[in-house]
């Protein structure tokens, strides 16, 4: 069936849960796959089909989670579940949060179910509004449903209940369709079932599953909608399922981008979370993780043992094993092997940074290269300029750090070292081993020279009897040793 589906009136996501086999001090929603937090997830999904309110419901390190949750989703009304137990009481405190006359389908989900879609969730929302069901839940059928709730079904295909698998019979436990815990309802049946539920069970809980079986006695129709997915239904309870949720997401990212026109040398190996973009003929090699929000342009070349963090990068640039953070590597350039880009970093297009080197708020103009063995921190570097071996940036004065300005097609030499504030200018030379501590006009040479001095027999004098003594002393017109 193919229905548009009407924006529903509400969605509450259940989110109070401590999350105890997480065995951690991070509430369990939000541990994070894909580049997002599980709660960030399900809050994305949520607002995929457009409700006109939506709701969480907190408990577990209250604080906590609201500051996330506000963080991703500032227009999120807040709801908190008080000590009685169960998912019924906290869809009712949900419920409490809305305005009391609010009428249409509510939609009910979890805040650990990150593969969840909105497209799944539309066609939830669909099929309940096609039908007027008082309750339509999302099942799914599982090879091994051992665990999960079964969902029994009328000769008409209308729900008849759900039963535990502990209480389930022989027969029952036979079914392979089952509850995922996710239902569209209708606002006044949800409403005015919820009012009758009571913890007078053996868990001493107020059971969602109660309302269906509520509504159905009140002349509802309770229906089901199965997902050609079940892992859009699967939570994370414990880091072993969070992995493997982790794994299966980031398989279907590689498997979109792939279908998009990039190249992924090795999936297996490559990570990209679900915010990053990238352009077609970008190619991906082995080992490469992709983070934030990343952005990649047509024909770039990423990896191998690759990292980018929040960097975009231009048309046609390389990065090779390096590490990249909230930074900017402009069209054609090049950065690594074994480059380190601190935040702030903006390569310019056609630059170059080299081999091990670091960078940190570095401004590099077109066509520069900073190549092999150094530091450059809050500097600003011209077009066209070479920065040559070893070179490093002294911003750093024990309190406050400092900026070097380098103009444009300067050369510098091996070692050089500019203590900063220092600005150097166009067109500018610096000689091997420069201390660059003054500023240097454009077109100058920049020297630190001291006399040379060679301390002749110094090893034999200082070192008797070394491996060192007795090649010098056998060195063709080596010096005798004065050892007054």
């Amino acid at each position: 069936m193919s229905v548009e589906a009407n924006a529903p009136a509400a969605v509450i996501v259940l989110a109070a849960g401590a999350g105890t086999r997480m065995k951690s001090a991070k509430p369990k929603i939000l541990h994070e796959i894909g580049g997002k937090s599980m709660v960030g997830h399900a809050i994305a999904a949520a607002r995929g089909i457009d409700p006109e309110r939506l709701v969480a419901v907190v408990r577990h390190e209250r604080d906590r989670v609201v500051e996330h949750l506000l963080q991703i989703e500032p227009d999120l009304t807040i709801a908190d579940q008080d000590d009685v137990p169960g998912t019924g009481r906290a869809v009712q405190q949900g419920l409490e949060a809305l305005p009391e006359d609010i009428e249409g389908t509510i939609v009910v989900t979890y805040g650990d179910v990150p593969l969840l879609t909105g497209e799944q969730l539309g066609e939830l929302v669909a099929a309940h509004d096609a039908d007027a069901n008082a309750v339509t839940v999302l099942t799914a059928r599982l090879g091994d449903p051992t665990g999960y709730g079964r969902i029994v079904r009328d000769d008409d295909g209308s729900v008849a209940g759900i039963v535990e698998h502990k209480d389930a019979t022989d027969a029952q436990r036979g079914i392979d369709e089952v509850n995922s815990g996710i239902y569209a309802f209708d606002a006044a049946v949800l409403r005015s079932a919820l009012a009758q539920v009571t913890t007078d069970n053996a868990q001493g809980e107020m059971y969602l599953t109660d309302v269906l079986s509520i509504a159905r006695g009140d002349g509802g129709r309770v229906a089901a909608v199965v997902t050609g997915d079940p892992w859009q239904v699967e939570g994370a309870n414990d880091r072993v399922q969070l992995a493997a949720l982790g794994k299966e997401m980031n398989r279907r990212t590689c498997e979109k981008w792939m279908r998009s026109g990039v190249t992924i040398v090795d999936p297996d190996s490559t990570w990209i979370d679900v915010d990053v973009a990238l352009s077609s003929d970008v190619t991906l090699k082995p080992g490469t993780q992709l983070h934030g929000s990343t952005a990649v342009g047509t024909d770039a070349v990423i990896g191998p043992d690759t990292t980018l963090t929040n960097v975009q990068v231009g048309q046609g640039a390389t990065v090779k094993r390096s590490d990249a953070t909230d930074s900017t590597i402009g069209q054609g350039a090049s950065v690594g092997p074994f480059a380190y880009l601190r935040p702030k970093t903006d390569l310019g297009e056609s630059g170059k940074i080299g081999a091990f080197y670091e960078t940190k708020n570095a401004k590099i103009g077109k066509g520069s290269k900073l190549s092999h063995l150094g530091y450059s921190g809050d500097s600003v570097i011209g077009e066209y300029t070479n920065i040559g071996c070893g070179n490093i940036t002294a911003n750093y004065d024990g309190e406050k750090k400092h900026q070097t300005v380098i103009g444009s097609h300067v050369r510098t030499a091996s070692n050089t070292v500019f203590v900063a504030p220092v600005s150097v200018g166009d067109g500018a030379y610096t000689g091997a081993g420069a201390i660059v501590r003054k500023d240097v006009p454009a077109g100058a040479l920049a020297l630190s020279v001291a006399p040379q001095r060679n301390s002749e027999g110094w090893t034999q004098a200082k070192r008797p009897g070394s491996e060192s003594a007795a090649a010098a002393g056998a060195a063709p017109g080596a010096p005798v040793a004065d050892n007054s």
